[in-house]
C-alpha cells in the first residue's frame, strides 16, 4: 500500500513539472510586455528597461523559468500588474469561491445519479433503465450556459424566487448565500448527473455479469444484499474515476457558469486576467488549476485500494 501510494505521488511530479514548463513557454508567445503594461504607455524607455531589470525579463528564457519555478515552490507567484496585489492570495480567495459551487454540485449529482445508474442497471431494459438512459442522454446534449440562462428565466425572472445573478460569501450571511448558488450548483447538477449515471450504469452492468454474484444470488441473498453488499464497490470504482475527471475539469472549465451567473470565482479571474494581459495572474492562475487537477486525480487513485481488494494487494 506505501509503495502504491509513493509510486502515484511521484508520478505526479513530471506532469505538474511539464505543465507549469508548458505554461511558461505560452505565455512567452503572447504579445506585449508585462514591462510596459505595469508602467502604461507614457513610460519612458529608461523605466521600462529598469522594470524588465526588475521582473527578470532580460535574462535568457532558461533562467527566466528557472527564477519563476523557484519562486512558486516558496509560495511567490508573484504580483498582479493591475492592482499590485500578490497573485496567490487573490487566486485561493476566487478559488474558495468556485471550489463551493464546485464540490456542492459534484457531491449532489454523485448522491443522485450513482444509484440511478445502479439502479437501472440492476434491472436492465426495464421501464426504469430506459427512463435512465434517456434523462442521461438529453443532460448530456444540454449546453451549460444554455441551461443556465432557461433557470435564470424560468426561476429568477418569471417565478422571482432566486437571485439570478451574484455571489454572497457564506461567512457574510449563510441563508443569503445560499440562495445565490442554488441556480449555478443545480445548473451543474444537471449537466454532470448524465455522464455519471451512465458510467454507473456501465460498470453495474458488468459487475453483474461476474460469477461472484452468481454465487451471492445462489446462497439466497436479497437482490438488495447483493447489489449493495458485493456489487456496489467494484462498480464504484470506475465510477469514482470518473467523478475525479468531473471535479478536476469544472474547477478549470467553471468559467461558462461564472460568466452566466456573473460569480466572482476562479474561471472569471482568469478571463479577466487574459483581457488584461495579466501575465503573473494567468500563469498562477493555470498553474494552479494544474495542480488541483492533478491532486484531485491523485487522491481518487489512493482511494481506489479501499474500493478494490486487488489494488491493495
Amino acid at each position: 500500500m506505501v509503495r502504491f501510494v509513493l509510486t502515484r505521488i511521484a508520478s505526479a511530479i513530471p506532469t505538474l513539472i511539464l505543465v507549469s514548463v508548458a505554461v511558461f513557454v505560452m505565455m512567452r508567445f503572447v504579445p506585449g510586455d508585462p514591462a510596459t503594461l505595469m508602467l502604461g504607455d507614457l513610460a519612458q524607455p529608461g523605466q521600462v528597461d529598469a522594470m524588465r531589470h526588475q521582473m527578470g525579463l532580460d535574462q535568457p528564457v532558461v533562467v527566466q523559468y528557472l527564477i519563476w519555478a523557484g519562486n512558486v515552490l516558496s509560495g511567490d507567484f508573484g504580483r498582479s500588474i493591475g492592482s499590485g496585489q500578490e497573485v496567490l492570495p487573490l487566486i485561493l480567495d476566487r478559488f474558495a469561491v468556485s471550489s463551493t459551487i464546485v464540490f456542492l454540485a459534484v457531491l449532489v449529482a454523485s448522491a443522485i445519479a450513482v444509484p440511478a445508474g445502479m439502479l437501472a442497471a440492476w434491472k436492465q431494459d426495464s421501464l426504469r433503465d430506459v427512463t435512465v438512459v434517456a434523462t442521461s442522454t438529453i443532460l448530456l446534449s444540454i449546453p451549460s450556459f444554455w441551461l443556465g440562462l432557461m433557470l435564470m428565466l424560468i426561476f429568477g425572472l418569471y417565478l422571482g424566487w432566486l437571485p439570478v445573478v451574484g455571489y454572497v460569501p457564506f461567512s457574510r450571511d449563510f441563508a443569503q448565500a445560499a440562495l445565490y448558488v442554488i441556480l449555478p450548483v443545480v445548473t451543474l447538477v444537471l449537466v454532470e448527473s448524465g455522464p455519471i449515471a451512465r458510467m454507473a450504469r456501465a460498470s453495474t452492468i458488468e459487475v453483474a455479469r461476474l460469477e461472484y454474484i452468481t454465487h451471492a444470488r445462489a446462497k439466497g441473498l436479497s437482490e438488495s444484499a447483493v447489489m449493495w453488499r458485493h456489487a456496489f464497490k467494484n462498480a464504484f470504482a470506475p465510477t469514482l474515476t470518473l467523478i475525479g475527471l468531473v471535479l478536476g475539469s469544472l474547477l478549470s472549465s467553471i468559467v461558462v457558469i461564472e460568466t452566466v451567473f456573473t460569480i466572482p470565482g476562479l474561471g472569471r479571474l482568469l478571463v479577466d486576467a487574459i483581457y488584461a494581459r495579466n501575465y503573473p495572474v494567468i500563469q498562477g492562475t493555470m498553474l494552479f488549476v494544474a495542480f488541483i487537477y492533478v491532486v484531485v486525480n491523485l487522491l481518487v487513485d489512493l482511494v481506489y485500494p479501499l474500493l478494490d481488494p486487488r489494488v491493495a494487494a
